[in-house]
């Protein structure tokens, strides 16, 4: 039996490879709206980010997100991100 291949991205923070499902999606649509793609599939410019509170702290602190999107991150985001990691702290 053939083994499936395991999607791989990086992490846009730790410039880690990682399989797909062990990272979180934020999107910048057409429309400029940036938000977190749970599905992983919807249309615009995607950055992976890794599913570690740490990780996302980092991100909001070096503003990896809005070079990468080329556009202003909400606070919503960051704090959705921190919600889906399991992290209650901020």
């Amino acid at each position: 039996m053939k083994k499936r291949k395991i999607p791989m991205r990086k992490c846009v923070v730790t410039n880690e490879m990682m399989p797909k499902k062990e990272l979180i999606r934020v999107v910048r649509n057409k429309d400029g709206e940036v938000f977190v793609d749970l599905t992983g599939k919807k249309n615009g410019r995607g950055a992976y980010v890794s599913k570690n509170a740490d990780v996302i702290r980092k991100a909001k602190k070096t503003d990896v997100l809005r070079r990468h999107l080329e556009a202003e991150i909400p606070e919503s985001v960051y704090d959705e991100l921190l919600a889906l990691t399991g992290s209650n702290e901020q």
